[in-house]
């Protein structure tokens, strides 16, 4: 008896040491450099996102926050670097809605969205815009649907990679629509628009947040948007319902996250942050000029909507094939 009530008097003084040790590690979080792994191109949506945060976190926690671009793999490179680093807050991930689709379609990814990551905070999500280059001579949604179903396979349209929302998004819209699209994935949205812009393919789903400034420019031509209400940004441009198209309502997110295991004191730390960050006026309405809605939920509600993204996924990839390229 005597020698259990030791046993368990050293477990209790172990647990409140590693405690204390947990609590001690946030108190002097951070002490060196922060590296912010993003999975796609420098000037895409997800690195500028990650970049704003990365420079708020900066200056506010007095220690470099670093955004390492890992383009690769649908991003999947990022995602696999950031769930297999130390449990210690010095490596981050700033996520795309991709990590979801990854996890579920790719068979022989390193990571599961689920379970390789501490859920942190949502950022902020926007919907899709189907943008078409200036060498695709159509006015409407109307127009695009009937020159495809006459020219089956000749019109392409970018993705920023296998099982991206890009993707996605197309393949959903092909679905409904009953046509054929050539895909063509890139590494970027910023390699991608590139083709666009260049005539190499003829129509990308871009995030709402980078496709407005293009849209006002006249540099593309925006033909439906993927959320249920037309966008203030862009009040001609009509719903996918509204332009004839049913049940394609998407939109993309982004997200931070620690590897799995990592201190919850350091979790919510950098919560409390960025929740600073995203309630700073100025940072929302960059964010809000460009139709990107500010989300910032708590670690336990960002766990539970990656959750439901998995089932809503693995549901959706039955109604629909998504070949990985």
């Amino acid at each position: 008896m005597r020698e259990k009530i030791l046993w368990l008097l050293m477990l209790a003084f172990s647990l409140a040491g590693l405690s204390a040790s947990a609590q001690d590690a946030a108190a002097y979080y951070p002490n060196k450099p922060v590296r912010i792994v993003v999975g796609y191109q420098a000037g895409g949506p997800t690195d500028l996102t990650a970049r704003l945060i990365a420079s708020k976190l900066q200056s506010a926690l007095g220690q470099p926050f670093i955004v390492d671009n890992k383009p690769g793999a649908s991003s999947n490179r990022a995602s696999e670097i950031v769930a297999t680093s130390a449990p210690d807050g010095y490596t981050l991930l700033v996520a795309a809605s991709q990590l979801i689709s990854s996890s579920v379609l790719f068979k022989d990814v390193k990571f599961d969205a689920e379970k390789s990551f501490a859920a942190i905070t949502e950022i902020m999500m926007s919907p899709a815009v189907l943008v078409i280059g200036p060498s695709l001579q159509v006015a409407s949604l109307s127009e695009l649907i009937v020159q495809a179903k006459n020219q089956p396979g000749k019109l392409s349209y970018a993705s920023t990679g296998s099982a991206s929302v890009p993707h996605i998004s197309a393949e959903l819209f092909q679905s409904r629509a009953q046509l054929y699209l050539l895909h063509v994935p890139y590494r970027g949205a910023g390699l991608a628009l590139n083709d666009l812009l260049g005539g190499q393919v003829d129509i990308f789903f871009m995030t709402a947040l980078s496709a407005i400034p293009y849209v006002h420019s006249g540099k593309v031509r925006a033909l439906a948007v993927t959320s249920a209400q037309p966008l203030p940004q862009l009040p001609n441009i009509p719903t996918m319902a509204q332009a004839g198209i049913q049940d394609l309502e998407l939109a993309s997110w982004n997200g931070l996250f620690a590897p799995a295991g990592t201190p919850r004191e350091i979790i919510d730390k950098l919560y409390d942050e960025v929740s600073k960050v995203l309630a700073d006026p100025e940072v929302r309405k960059t964010f809000e000029d460009q139709a990107a809605v500010v989300v910032g939920n708590t670690p336990a509600q960002f766990t539970r909507y990656i959750q439901q993204e998995v089932r809503r996924v693995t549901d959706l990839s039955k109604t629909i094939k998504i070949e990985i390229d």
